[in-house]
C-alpha cells in the first residue's frame, strides 16, 4: 500500500481547486500504475468531489447552487461563524475514491477532482492511499 499527502492552498473564502494534476503526480513519484486511490480531506470546512473540469462555469455553478441551498445568514449557533461551511462540506463529503489504471487516474473525459473550500482562503492538507 503506497500513501501521501500535499498541501493545497486556497485564495478565496469559496472555490474550487483542481487537485487531479497533482494526484497523478504523486502516483508517478510513489512509481504506482494500478489500483484503488482513495483521497481524504481532513478538515471540516472543506471537501472533496469529482466532477466536471473542462468548463469553469460548472465550479461557478456548483458554488451558487451551494449558496442558495446553505446561506450565510440562517441565525447558525456556532460562535465561529463558520456554519455554512462546515454544512456544504458535510454535504460535499470528505473522500473521493478513483481507478488508477496504467499509473493515470481513470476518470471520465470531463471529470476531475476538486478540493472544494468552504472557508478559505487557507493553507489545507490533502491525504491519498493506494490499495493495489
Amino acid at each position: 500500500m503506497s500513501k501521501g499527502s500535499f498541501a493545497v492552498a486556497t485564495h478565496h473564502q469559496v472555490e474550487m481547486v483542481d487537485i487531479s494534476a497533482r494526484l497523478e503526480k504523486e502516483l508517478a513519484a510513489a512509481g504506482i500504475q494500478d489500483g484503488v486511490l482513495v483521497v481524504y480531506n481532513p478538515h471540516t470546512t472543506a471537501g472533496l468531489t469529482i466532477n466536471e473540469g473542462a468548463d469553469p462555469a460548472v465550479q461557478a455553478d456548483i458554488i451558487a447552487v451551494l449558496e442558495l441551498m446553505v446561506p450565510r445568514s440562517l441565525g447558525y449557533r456556532h460562535q465561529e461563524g463558520n456554519s455554512p461551511a462546515h454544512v456544504k462540506a458535510s454535504l460535499m463529503g470528505a473522500t473521493v475514491t478513483v481507478f488508477v489504471e496504467n499509473g493515470r487516474l481513470a476518470l471520465g473525459t470531463w471529470q476531475r477532482v476538486f478540493f472544494c473550500e468552504f472557508d478559505g482562503p487557507r493553507s489545507r492538507r490533502v491525504h491519498w492511499r493506494l490499495a493495489g
